[in-house]
C-alpha cells in the first residue's frame, strides 16, 4: 500500500468527523436564527425552560408546604404572604401550583417517550417491513380510534385503577395511532431509499437498517410530534383528575386543583381554579408553540 494511500484513510475518519461537527454548528447556527428571529418561539423556549427549572427544583423553592393544611388563612385572596391565595383548607395555591409542576411534567415525558417507543417501533417495522406487520399494527391503530380518545382513556383508568402509572399508560395508549402512523408513512417512503440500499449491500440485516438508518432519518420528524403530545398529555392527565379519575388528592395537580375551586367560582372565591388553570394553558400552550419551532429548526427547505 503507497503512502498515498495510508494518507487518504487515515484521513477519511477526520473528515467524516468534521462533517458532522459542521452539520452540527449548521443546525446550531439555524437554531440560534429561528429562535432569535421569532419572539413567540423564543418566549415558548423560554417557558420550557422555566417548566424544567419548577419541575426540578419546585420542592426547594417554595415558600410553604403543599400538604399543610391552616384553616385560620382558609380562603383567603391573594395578598403578599399567599401570591396565589389559599383554599378551603387554608393550603398556600402558590406552592401548591409550584409543587404540581413536577408531577404533570413527570406524566407528560414518561407517557410520550412510552408510546414513542412502543408506537414509533411499531410504527417503522409496519412500514419498513410491509406484509402482515403492516396490517397488524394498522388493525391495532384502527381499533384504538374507533373510540373517543378521551373517553378511551377514561375506561383505561376506571378498570386498571386512577394511579399515576396506568394514567401514564393510558395517555400513551391513546397516542399510539398517532405514532404508529407516521412513523409507517415516513419508513415506506424511505424503505427504498439508495442510503438503505447502500446499508443492504454492506451486509446490514434489516433489523439492523430499521434501527439504525431509519429511526435516525425520521427522528427529527417525531420530536416534534413528541414536543405537539406533551401538551395533550398533560391535558389529558388533568381532565382525568378533573372528573375523579386522575391523581388522588390531596397530591397537588393542576386538574385537581381546577376542580376543588370550579365550585367556589360562584362565591367569589376565584384564585382557587384560576391559578392552576393558567399554569395548565401555559404548559400546553408552551408544548404546542415549542413543536412549531422545532418544526422550523428540523425543516431543511428553512434553512438559510
Amino acid at each position: 500500500m503507497s503512502s498515498v494511500d495510508n494518507e487518504v484513510i487515515a484521513a477519511t475518519p477526520a473528515s467524516s468527523g468534521s462533517r458532522r461537527l459542521a452539520g452540527l454548528s449548521a443546525t446550531l447556527s439555524h437554531a440560534r436564527y429561528i429562535i432569535g428571529d421569532n419572539p413567540v418561539t423564543a418566549v415558548s423556549f423560554g417557558l420550557f425552560a422555566m417548566l424544567v427549572f419548577l419541575a426540578i427544583f419546585g420542592p426547594w423553592i417554595v415558600p410553604f408546604d403543599p400538604l399543610v393544611s391552616d384553616t385560620a388563612f382558609a380562603l383567603k385572596p391573594p395578598n403578599l404572604r399567599h401570591w396565589f391565595g389559599t383554599d378551603q383548607l387554608g393550603r398556600d395555591i402558590f406552592s401548591r401550583v409550584i409543587i404540581a409542576t413536577r408531577l404533570d411534567m413527570i406524566i407528560a415525558v414518561t407517557s410520550v417517550a412510552l408510546v414513542f417507543a412502543v408506537g414509533g417501533v411499531a410504527g417503522i417495522a409496519a412500514g419498513f417491513f410491509g406484509g402482515w406487520t403492516e396490517r397488524i399494527v394498522g388493525r391495532i391503530s384502527d381499533t384504538i380510534m374507533a373510540f373517543p380518545l378521551f373517553v378511551l382513556a377514561m375506561g383505561i383508568v376506571a378498570a386498571l385503577g386512577n394511579t399515576v402509572t396506568n394514567i401514564v399508560i393510558a395517555t400513551a395508549i391513546i397516542n399510539f395511532p398517532l405514532y404508529a402512523r407516521i412513523a409507517t408513512a415516513e419508513a415506506s417512503i424511505r424503505r427504498n431509499a439508495g442510503y438503505v440500499m447502500a446499508a443492504r449491500l454492506t451486509g446490514n440485516s434489516d433489523i439492523r437498517i430499521a434501527l439504525t438508518v431509519i429511526l435516525p432519518n425520521i427522528l427529527p420528524i417525531m420530536v416534534v410530534q413528541m414536543s405537539l403530545t406533551m401538551g395533550y398529555a398533560i391535558l389529558n392527565a388533568a381532565g382525568l383528575s378533573f372528573i375523579g379519575l386522575g391523581v388522588r388528592p390531596p397530591t397537588p395537580e393542576w386538574g385537581i386543583m381546577v376542580a376543588e375551586g370550579s365550585g367556589n367560582i360562584i362565591s367569589g372565591e376565584w384564585w382557587i381554579a384560576l391559578f392552576p388553570g393558567l399554569a395548565l394553558m401555559l404548559a400546553v400552550f408552551c408544548f404546542n408553540l415549542i413543536g412549531d419551532g422545532l418544526r422550523d429548526i428540523v425543516d431543511p427547505q428553512r434553512r438559510t
